[in-house]
């Protein structure tokens, strides 16, 4: 039955989330200065109004005075109304339905809008005459009518929502919010009612009959508002007249706003299930269909286009669970809506699979499941599929533990809490495992059977006698047990020749047990209960039963021995004393002595007072048991609103009964910490200027305390505090008068107001002050701070079972960091506050401002942005100046006059660094039907080819080029920066618009990627263009330059109209907007009982959420707006069409600036009309393959005949016009040319219009150049040529060929029958009249352009609203808040800029090239020409254009093989400069760190500390020595004369200090036979194997050596290593061991001298001490350095001490000042050159593999990274154990602080340093391998090494030889000699002249003398100069055989660049020196004209195998 009510359940919440998700849901939304409550808002107005004037006040506000319906409107403004006030409601006399208005008519009461009263609280019957009512001030808010309406009261305005009534005048548009729409539901137009708009002019004074009437316009406004965001409804009034002439007609409306589309679909559905998703359209359709796209979120995407009745349903499948995003987006002519719904599929759920129950270590199967009772336990269980589960266990109906997992297949644990495991008992239990989700019906389930075991213990057994029991002859035991049962029982019997054992089930707690064998004599019984978690055994002492006595004894079941009875008596007594002690059980009259609190913790605390002994039931101690909760317990009762810490205290007594404490005569203080990080609101007000402040509260059931502190005490003032208003004498919430009665400052200046005495309000308060003064005072000169605190004290009521403030209130003493509560009981108390949100007051702004000085952060901060803003503006307003003469087209220079067939080239020069060229770039375009001329692609006026930059050229050809195939590009390589990477290039025929693209993206250099300065790009098909990785870098380099509003600042595209200073306005408006949305939530503090949502390493809170939601609300829809104003606002200077039109006037006018000129006066001569014939020649060349010359020099040598030339011309004509004729039918008509056929095998035969557009665009081409040649030759005359006859058969060739040509083009005026002549030179009016083609739009949509003052207003309006209350909150935030706002704000800002929004385009960028997939094309259309062509005269000045023919043809190959070798010495020789410079950098930074490291004061502080702790030392010292040491000098100087600091008081003393000694074993060394009878005992020196690491007793006993337990510190034990954390030590006679037996010397002079005589009484230094060591560790804070201090002194075993010191010095606190930033700095820069060179080695080792460990120097660059990471992992540690050693001092000052690990590894970070430096100095000499001189002793080392190694093998042996003799015969005489080491160094220094012959010649002159001369003549004289004639030989060798090494070039060019760059002329010594790389042509190019058959042979591959002519 039970579960069939959980499945109703669940279709029913499955029935509400459908339903939820098909209705809208209504809420009310109110301003701040309302109240909302029952649909409506209600404002309180304290202004006093007449009746009328209430009335009008209110509907000017769209309302009316308010209406009480029922009782709980009337409890709801109770609750915000002020008792002692009247206030108007909207109740008036009734008028009759006919508005008949008579003063004498007498009528009842009712609401304005004439319904009748079904409610009321009238004082009194309303008498007649009473024409309007008000609430009655001091009657319990009743209600009273009065026939006075003229006197003014407060009132109540009422705002219905969806409900509006219009008066004649006001606004008659309605409006939704976006996305919604309008639906009206009623409404009228006219007058029901005399009281709404009531007009000015007074009521007629007669009774007449009002002619008034009302209309319906409900079906009227529905027809022309329905399905409108906005509705402009005056014309619809209008239309219906005026119904109520006389008195005025309104408009009363109800309507509501509906989302324009709606989807719903199910919340939840199952995996496979049909899923029906429907949408709506509600809004209204101007024009257009509606086209809607479904998106069910798992990547299907349904369209749907033009759904009937705008309803449409899809039935859908999900084949896999998941969370799904369903949205519709609907696209219409005029808007676009999207609406979208979550859906969650579930997986259903499938049987369980395996259980496994946990209880500690200890698994379990579920039908046998074992749980510890006060333990926790834990299910492990799994299902075989669904998703969404959510698991419970349940006893019966009772539910102990839940849990929801996403994954039901994946294995998860359900934990049964303690208090859960405690509430089901102990014993065995039937539970219920159940899996639901919400698609599974029914729910799947599982039983479990669980055991609860409580741990064994209270073990008691008896043997029982005869007496006890039956009379048996077994042995009987009783035994109870306390708890634990079930459990199983082993007793074991023992007696004096056999045993016996056996098991027994005890299930009760107490039971008789008979064991089955008795056994004679007297036994020893044992018995041992256990179950599966403990076990425990009890020992019974028994006899033979021959008595009639019993013998019991009764044991705890802790005890293993046997112990008298009178000692476990005292061990119970001592138990309780200890918990005495510890407060845990205490006597009733000691309660009130101390607080109750936990030691070291921040919780709760709690101070009883004296409480009476009735109370208690005896004089017994009690039991106090204390809680403290870091969170509610009590969370699913949210009513109390508990925040922070929860504290409770019950007291029990002896019996474990609990003692109830309440209705105390005294309270009982409880301390509740509030949460850390809570704001504090404090106010500074003074007193002779202003005294109020704004005190917001949050809830009505909070305390409020306002706690001050004066300027001076006393200071007499009065309180007042107001609702919603500044309060007056008369008119408050509540008053008081400072200061109150009060021991302290504290007591008297807190102000405690319970929720009683404010009255139940929330919101905000003001607070007003003012000083009490005598007469004639005006104003006194005080201050006072007032913080506000709101909190609230409550208890948990366990019998009503929520939280409760009863008997508690706050106390005075409550401040931002602690709440104290005073109650009369104990329970479970918490605190509830409430933060006080920042609120600032625009009315205080001078009052703000004036504290400027203390705080100037945030308003220069702000003035500072606005000063930038307005520089910013200066750059940009000039950057945008300079980007309008970027955007236009270059017409190039070199286009011939006579080509008029153009291309517009866009020539986009690459992002990456370098990209920009200085070279002269030329193209050549390849096409299917010929080639153009190279062109230089440049621009005078100014830039190209710049980085980013996008360029445009307009480039002339002949005729069309057909389908282009390819372009050729190259440069010179002249310039600074010659190199090109050349982006993309796009070409568009003009005539035919259309567009070839090229994705070049490829580099013109002769030193990068392939270096080639010539090449050859294909056209892009589709497919390339929609790769990815062209349309990610596209669609990237578009957002960050275009979209992108921060960084298209400085990379805005030229042509965009969103301007620079636009951009940079929006981004300064975006920028406050942001910080003041920062600051206003800035500081507010988390609630800690709200949950924390976790996505891996991200975790927040709803808060934080709705946080970020508001700002962004508030922020980011103005900030759209204006962008999108900019952004889409057309230009003011001309419109689009003009621009276009101005375009082709441009066009034009080039055409004719081009065209050949036809003034009589050019000079023309026969070799002009012979150039121009053979330039005709040479264009049909170019298209055709044929056998006409192609320049005048292959016409024949010698001069050239005009009449030969024009015949080759004539014969060209003649033939393709015989070629045309053939291909054409006699009898075609024009209508067949224009209809040609379309099939394949008769294309060739007919051609098509395009084919005859074609061919007529160069035939009248040839028919203009023929008409120019004709001019020319009528002007030259026939007294030109050499003959009269030429001269007239040049003509008639001429002529001729113009007739030819003019019948082709009368054939071809068929298809088209303009005049070719007059032809328009764009093909755009060709294509006009083309039905095929679409019409191009002129213009793009836009705003007009007036519409950028919106824009500015907007930008103008947000930045000083903004900035000026930014600077409002910052001056109330006080200084340092404000600054850690604006660090907070400042990295917020930069994370976003830099990363976040980075990030987005990116994602955006993969998302549009994967997804899709679409090729932005750029718009040309409104793009200017410039024609920079000055020059319109003859022929003959445009060829001049083409006299630099070396841009014409590309580079040699010989030519670019030597500039590459010249950049690739010049690269090297900057590489070198690079790396020296690089490498003095890096040397510069190690030097810097190096001794950063180090302190020279390191050495001194050593040095006076040595010195210090070494007076009284001699060479010799015995034990009582030693002794007198410690005392005297040892104490003195560790003692000083201040307390704590050693010597002289400069060096604090760091922990204790101790003494540390090693010894030998006694015994340790053999005793030769013949001495053993006169030396009875021998003692070895120190060795680590004879080392003694026992422990002893004192005095070294070995009495109790076995059964020792002195303690860890005990000077007699031996402790080692690592309890010491001490190293080994060198001495000067061993290495000693870290451990040792140790005696610390204690803190003060007195301690330390009294340990030192006790270990010198009881004979700690003995004859078998080896090494003394004194140890301490001093920080001096004069030079912040820490010293570890080790003294030792040691002994070789025959009885005389030496002393020796270590002393390291160590920084382990930075200093404070800037020396330490700039090392810090430069230690960062370091490891950034180590990352350097480790990239440098890396790409070094990848190149050269196993060759690269061959290098010398190579090795040595890999151990200087490897040292230097080496380094850096030691100063990590270093770190972290001086770190951890200081924390540990801190913790710890008792104890000695040992610092040696970490002086340790600051030694070997040194050590490290020090090699780092030594080799990267050596490595300098590898930088100087260039210099020749360098470079010789390089090869000489390299030459002789071979002989070097030999002799320094020699020299070894020799120097060993030498030493090991030395040792021999000195080494007990000298200490120069008296090791082996010693012995080498000594004659290493004997060679360098560093010796001491006296102590040798005076030991022993005769051998001494041998040994010294003999090594001095052989080692000096002999080895010596023998190895350094080796180096010379080497050396002469080397300068002769010498080979100058390649690199010497590479020194030459850098010599000579260093030169150039101070101005130094550089002679070089070379010869031939190369060409100079950085001329201005950069090659020696040949001059030769053709261009054409060079760049032919390229260009092949482009053409095609038709070789017919068309013309």
């Amino acid at each position: 039955m039970w579960q069939t009510y959980v499945h109703m359940l669940i279709l029913m919440t499955l029935s509400c989330l459908f339903c939820a998700g098909n209705k809208t849901k209504l809420t009310v939304s109110c301003p701040e200065y309302q109240k909302a409550f029952g649909g409506s808002c209600f404002e309180f107005v304290g202004l006093q109004r007449t009746f009328s004037s209430a009335q009008a006040w209110c509907e000017r506000r769209g309302g009316h005075l308010a209406f009480i319906p029922d009782e709980e409107t009337q409890y709801f403004l109770q609750r915000h109304l002020d008792p002692k006030k009247d206030m108007w409601l909207g109740a008036a006399s009734s008028a009759s339905t006919n508005l008949q208005y008579s003063p004498a008519v007498e009528a009842s009461l009712s609401w304005l809008d004439g319904s009748h009263m079904t409610f009321s609280r009238w004082v009194s019957s309303p008498e007649p005459g009473g024409a309007c009512g008000h609430i009655l001030r001091d009657s319990g808010f009743q209600w009273q009518a009065t026939g006075d309406c003229t006197k003014n009261l407060p009132f109540i305005c009422q705002f219905e929502s969806g409900r509006s009534t219009i008066c004649a005048g006001r606004s008659t548009t309605l409006q939704c919010g976006s996305g919604q729409v309008l639906m009206i539901d009623g409404g009228f137009y006219g007058r029901k009612n005399i009281h709404y708009c009531r007009s000015t002019r007074p009521p007629p004074t007669t009774a007449t009959q009002l002619q008034c009437s009302w209309v319906d316009i409900v079906e009227s406004l529905t027809a022309h508002c329905r399905g409108r965001q906005v509705c402009h409804i005056a014309e619809v009034v209008d239309s219906f007249g005026e119904p109520c002439p006389q008195l005025g007609s309104y408009l009363s409306l109800d309507y509501h706003c509906e989302d324009a589309l709606t989807l719903s679909t199910l919340a939840v559905a199952a995996v496979l299930d049909d899923v029906t998703i429907s949408m709506k359209w509600l809004a209204h359709l101007s024009r257009g269909n509606l086209n809607c796209k479904l998106n069910t979120g798992n990547s299907d995407v349904i369209y749907l286009h033009s759904p009937e009745g705008l309803e449409s349903s899809v039935v859908h499948r999900y084949s896999h669970p998941g969370t799904f995003v369903v949205a519709v987006e609907c696209t219409s002519s005029d808007m676009q809506i999207t609406a979208q719904k979550i859906m969650t599929i579930q997986e259903p759920i499938r049987v369980f699979g395996d259980i496994t129950c946990y209880a500690g270590r200890l698994s379990f199967h579920a039908t046998n499941c074992k749980a510890l009772y006060g333990e926790t336990f834990q299910i492990q269980m799994e299902l075989k599929a669904g998703t969404h589960v959510t698991y419970r266990i349940q006893s019966d109906k009772v539910l102990l533990s839940g849990l929801s997992v996403v994954r039901g297949n994946v294995p998860q644990n359900i934990t049964v809490m303690p208090d859960v495991v405690k509430q089901l008992g102990p014993g065995c239990h039937q539970l219920t495992l159940h899996a639901s989700n919400m698609v599974t019906f029914p729910e799947v389930s599982a039983h479990l059977h669980v055991c609860v075991l409580e741990r064994v213990a209270g073990l008691q057994a008896s043997v029982l006698t005869q007496k006890d029991c039956l009379h048996s002859p077994d042995i009987t035991v009783g035994v109870s047990l306390e708890r634990g049962t079930p459990v199983l029982l082993l007793f074991s019997l023992t007696g004096s020749n056999n045993s016996f054992s056996e098991t027994r089930e005890m299930n009760t707690t107490r039971g008789i047990f008979h064991i089955g064998r008795q056994i004679p004599g007297s036994v020893q019984v044992k018995l041992r209960a256990w179950n599966v978690f403990s076990s425990v055994e009890v020992d019974v002492d028994m006899f033979a039963p021959r008595g009639k006595d019993s013998v019991k004894a009764v044991l705890d079941s802790t005890a293993n021995s046997s112990s008298s009875v009178g000692a476990l008596k005292a061990a119970v007594e001592k138990a309780v004393a200890e918990l005495q002690k510890h407060s845990l059980l205490v006597t009733p009259g000691s309660l009130h002595t101390k607080p109750i609190n936990f030691p070291n913790c921040s919780c709760p605390a709690f101070s009883l007072p004296v409480i009476p002994a009735n109370i208690f039931p005896s004089a017994e101690p009690v039991d106090i048991r204390m809680l403290s909760l870091d969170k509610n317990p009590f969370s699913w009762n949210d009513r109390g609103n508990i925040s922070g810490q929860i504290g409770a205290l019950s007291l029990t007594a002896k019996d474990g009964s609990s003692i109830n404490v309440e209705n105390l005569s005294e309270d009982v203080e409880i301390l509740l910490p509030r949460p850390p990080g809570e704001q504090v609101n404090t106010s500074f007000l003074d007193l002779g200027n202003f005294s109020t402040t704004v005190i917001d509260l949050p809830s009505a059931d909070t305390t409020l305390l306002l706690k001050m502190v004066p300027s001076n005490d006393p200071l007499p003032f009065k309180l007042f505090l107001g609702y919603m208003d500044y309060p007056t004498d008369t008119n408050y919430v509540a008053m008081t008068e400072m200061p109150h009665q009060g021991t302290t400052q504290e007591e008297r200046y807190t102000w405690v107001l319970e929720p009683k005495d404010l009255k139940g309000n929330t919101g905000v308060h003001y607070l007003v002050v003012r000083p009490i003064v005598g007469p004639g005072i005006k104003s006194i000169d005080a201050n006072l701070s007032v913080t506000s605190i709101t909190t609230a004290c409550k208890f948990w009521n366990e019998s009503t079972l929520d939280w409760s403030n009863h008997g508690c209130r706050v106390g005075v003493q409550t401040t931002h960091l602690v709440t104290q509560c005073l109650c009369n009981h104990l329970s479970f108390f918490g605190s509830s506050f409430f933060v006080t949100p920042n609120l600032v007051d625009p009315s205080r702004t001078a009052e703000l401002f004036a504290t400027f000085a203390e705080n100037p952060v945030v308003v220069c901060f702000v003035g500072a942005l606005f000063a930038a803003y307005l520089l910013v503006v200066v750059w940009a307003r000039r950057k945008d100046i300079q980007d309008v003469a970027k955007v236009k087209v270059t017409v190039l220079e070199d286009n011939d006059p006579m080509d008029e067939y153009r291309y517009l080239l866009s020539v986009s020069t690459g992002h990456r660094r370098g990209a920009s060229t200085s070279s002269q770039v030329t193209i050549t375009l390849l096409g299917a039907e010929g080639n153009s001329e190279p062109h230089h692609l440049t621009d005078p006026k100014k830039c190209v080819f710049e980085r980013g930059a996008v360029d445009l050229f307009l480039l002339t050809v002949p005729f069309s080029l057909g389908d282009l195939q390819g372009i050729r590009l190259w440069h010179n390589n002249s310039g600074s920066h010659p190199a090109w990477y050349v982006g993309n290039i796009m070409v568009q025929d003009l005539q035919t618009e259309q567009k070839w693209h090229f994705l070049c993206n490829s580099w013109l250099s002769i030193d990068i990627a392939d270096c080639s300065l010539d090449k050859v790009f294909p056209v892009s098909s589709e497919m390339d263009l929609k790769r990815f990785s062209n349309l990610f870098f596209m669609k990237t380099s578009r957002d960050f330059s275009d979209g992108h509003l921060w960084y298209s600042v400085i990379s805005r595209p030229p042509s965009s109209t969103f301007t620079c200073v636009q951009r940079i306005s929006c981004c300064f408006s975006l920028l406050l907007c942001t910080m003041l949305t920062s600051i206003m939530f800035y500081g507010i503090p988390a609630d800690p009982s709200e949950q924390t949502m976790d996505l891996g390493h991200f975790e927040f809170t709803w808060q934080q959420f709705m946080i970020g939601v508001q700002s962004s609300l508030i922020m980011f829809p103005v900030n759209i707006l204006i962008v999108s104003i900019f952004r889409n606002t057309r230009p003011r200077e001309t419109s689009c069409c003009k621009r276009k039109k101005e375009k082709l006037d441009a066009l034009e006018q080039t055409s004719v600036s081009q065209s050949p000129p036809t003034n009589a006066n050019v000079n023309v001569s026969l070799e002009t009309v012979i150039m121009d014939i053979t330039r005709i020649a040479h264009s049909l060349s170019k298209t055709v393959k044929s056998n006409i010359p192609c320049t005048e020099s292959e016409f024949g040598p010698g001069q050239v005949d005009i009449n030969a030339v024009l015949a080759v011309v004539e014969d060209f004509i003649k033939q393709n016009n015989k070629s045309s004729d053939n291909g054409q039918s006699k009898t075609q008509s024009c209508h067949n040319l224009v209809q040609p056929q379309l099939t394949e095998g008769s294309a060739s035969m007919h051609p098509t219009v395009e084919g005859i557009q074609k061919k007529s665009n160069k035939t009248q081409y040839l028919y203009r150049q023929l008409c120019h040649i004709d001019k020319e030759l009528s002007l030259l005359g026939p007294s030109s040529f050499p003959s009269p006859h030429s001269y007239s058969q040049a003509q008639q060739q001429v002529q001729g060929m113009m007739g030819l040509l003019e019948d082709q083009l009368f054939k071809f005026s068929c298809v088209n029958q303009d005049d070719p002549t007059q032809k328009k030179l764009s093909g755009t009016d060709s294509t006009d009249g083309d039905g095929g083609q679409k019409k191009r739009v002129c213009c793009h949509g836009g705003l007009p352009w007036w519409f950028v003052f919106f824009g500015w207003l907007l930008v103008i309006a947000t930045s000083v609203v903004a900035g000026y209350f930014t600077m409002l909150y910052g001056l109330k935030f006080g200084k340092e808040r404000s600054i850690s706002w604006l660090i907070s704000m400042t990295v917020s800002f930069f994370q976003s800029i830099l990363v976040i929004q980075p990030l987005k385009v990116l994602c955006l960028a993969v998302f549009f090239a994967l997804v899709i997939k679409k090729v932005d094309e750029d718009d040309y259309q409104n793009v200017a020409f410039t024609n920079e062509s000055s020059s319109t005269g003859d022929c003959q000045d445009q060829h001049t254009v083409r006299q630099d023919r070396s841009l014409y043809q590309p580079p040699p190959p010989a030519d670019i093989e030597r500039m590459r070798r010249n950049m690739i010495l010049e690269q090297k020789a900057f590489a070198l400069i690079r790396e020296i410079l690089t490498y003095m950098g890096f040397m510069w930074m190690l030097l810097l760190v190096a001794y950063g490291q180090r302190d020279p004061n390191a050495f001194f502080l050593n040095q006076h500390i040595r010195n210090s702790f070494r007076r009284n030392i001699s060479d010799s010292m015995s034990l009582g020595d030693v002794f007198t040491w410690a005392n005297t000098s040892l104490l003195s100087n560790l003692f000083g004369v201040y307390p704590g600091f050693i010597t002289d008081g400069n060096s604090k003393l760091v922990g204790l200090a101790r003494l540390r000694q090693l010894r030998v074993q006694k015994g340790s060394c053999q005793i030769a036979g013949s001495v053993l009878q006169f030396v009875p005992d021998c003692n070895t020196p120190y060795s680590w194997e004879a080392e003694d690491m026992g422990s002893y007793d004192r005095g070294w006993n070995h009495s109790v050596r076995d059964n020792i337990s002195t303690s860890t510190s005990s000077p007699w034990k031996y402790q080692t290593q690592a309890q010491l954390r001490a190293y080994p030590v060198w001495g000067k006679m061993a290495l000693y061991r870290a451990g040792g037996f140790v005696a610390e010397l204690g803190p003060d002079l007195q301690n330390a001298s009294s340990t030192l005589e006790y270990l010198f009484r009881n004979k700690w230094l003995d004859a078998y001490t080896r090494a003394i060591f004194a140890e301490f560790t001093v920080y001096n804070a004069n030079v912040n350095l820490f010293c570890i201090v080790t003294l030792l002194l040691e002994t070789a075993a025959v009885g005389a001490f030496q002393f020796s010191s270590e002393l390291q010095s160590v920084r382990l606190y930075q200093s404070p000042g800037g020396f330490h930033v700039f090392v810090m700095a430069a230690e960062v820069i370091y490891m950034l050159f180590i990352l350097y060179y480790m990239f440098l080695q890396g790409k070094l080792m990848k190149q050269q593999r196993w060759a690269y460990f061959r290098s010398t120097w190579n090795l040595l660059e890999l151990i200087i990274i490897l040292l230097s990471w080496s380094a850096m992992a030691i100063f990590i540690k270093r770190t972290l154990l001086g770190n951890r050693d200081i924390t540990f001092y801190h913790n710890h000052k008792d104890q000695f602080a040992s610092f040696y690990e970490t002086a340790t590894a600051d030694s070997t970070l040194q050590y490290l340093i020090a090699f780092l430096v030594l080799l990267a100095t050596v490595k300098l000499w590898h930088l100087l391998r260039l210099n020749p001189k360098m470079n010789m002793i390089s090869a000489t080392l390299q030459r002789a090494w071979s002989d070097i190694s030999g002799f320094l093998l020699i020299i070894v042996i020799m120097f060993m030889a030498y030493s090991v003799a030395c040792n021999m015969i000195y080494g007990w005489k000298l200490s120069s000699y008296r090791t082996l080491a010693n012995a080498l160094v000594t004659i290493i220094s004997l060679q360098t002249g560093i010796f001491n012959y006296g102590e040798v010649l005076n030991d022993t002159p005769l051998l001494g003398g041998l040994v010294v001369g003999s090594c001095v003549v052989f080692m000096t004289f002999v080895v010596l100069n023998l190895l350094l004639s080796v180096i010379l030989v080497a050396f002469n060798q080397e300068q002769i055989y010498h080979k100058p090494s390649d690199e010497e070039e590479i020194v030459d060019v850098m010599l000579k660049k260093i030169c150039s760059l101070f101005g130094i002329r550089y002679k070089n010594t070379k010869d031939a020196p190369g060409p100079d790389v950085n001329s201005d042509s950069g090659l020696t190019l040949n001059n030769s004209r053709n261009i054409l058959n060079n760049s032919s042979t390229d260009a092949n591959i482009f053409q095609t195998s038709d070789n017919s002519v068309n013309l």
